[in-house]
């Protein structure tokens, strides 16, 4: 773990130079969201959503979900890229005398701290369109968590991975765009047909989604314990891949 925490701190020193940038920079889309669904068309919904007593409500944690994902994913891959494709010090990373898994944890973790950061702006948010303090129960953060060490996790393997920038952007368009309306951040998913609830349940975003929303909202016995198991074993397969990863990397 002191080698995953060298690894991560050589990150830290870069990011908290550019720590409210990293902060606003995921809080505008859901911002957008927010005032355009939650305010505008949710205003204009009269059926009481599943959970919450608005739909503004109802997407809120949706909105965190999403910004988790979209900084810890984003971040940590144009961070990579920009170590490999650029500053050319991404080498200098795989000469130290620390294990793969090592490397890739130290990456992973500060993809969660990007995350993190970025979602504690949507949260609190959150808390003022709603004067409610769930979102800070501790099954809730640690969902986030394990949201962001999921993004994170697999925004090394495709920093790693890319040959540029443009493929970042190719990757990001069609996975984490699609994902971001598809992931339950907007809608009950047990509402779908059956061959949309299959694809929408591929999704980890999903689980996210309806676990924050549920630790928010509802009461603790009908908590979908489901989503922790299936987040973590996602993070997890993610470390072994990334791992191997950093075993072969050559750049």
């Amino acid at each position: 773990m002191s080698d995953s925490l060298t690894v991560f701190w050589g990150d830290w020193l870069d990011l908290r130079v550019r720590i409210l940038q990293v902060v606003a920079s995921g809080l505008i889309s859901p911002l957008i969201y927010i005032l355009a669904f939650g305010l505008g068309l949710g205003s204009a919904l009269t059926v009481k959503p599943p959970v919450g007593d608005t739909y503004l409500q109802f997407i809120l944690p949706g909105m965190v979900a999403l910004s988790s994902m979209t900084i810890s994913f984003g971040g940590t891959t144009f961070s990579i890229c920009g170590e490999r494709l650029y500053s050319k010090t991404f080498e200098e990373i795989l000469l130290l005398p620390v294990s793969p898994l090592a490397l890739f944890l130290g990456k992973m973790l500060a993809g969660i701290v990007r995350g993190l950061l970025t979602s504690s702006s949507v949260l609190l948010l959150a808390i003022l369109f709603t004067g409610q303090w769930n979102f800070l129960n501790p099954l809730f953060l640690l969902i986030l968590v394990l949201n962001c060490a999921v993004f994170s996790g697999l925004g090394v393997i495709v920093g790693l991975n890319v040959k540029s920038l443009e493929g970042v952007g190719i990757l990001n368009n069609f996975l984490i765009v699609p994902m971001s309306f598809l992931g339950a951040t907007f809608f009950d998913p047990a509402t779908l047909p059956i061959a949309l609830k299959f694809i929408v349940y591929l999704l980890p975003l999903t689980y996210t989604s309806l676990g924050l929303r549920a630790a928010a909202y509802s009461p603790f016995s009908q908590f979908p314990w489901y989503v922790l198991p299936i987040l973590l074993s996602v993070a997890m397969i993610l470390c072994f891949i990334g791992a191997r990863q950093f075993s072969s990397q050559k750049d």
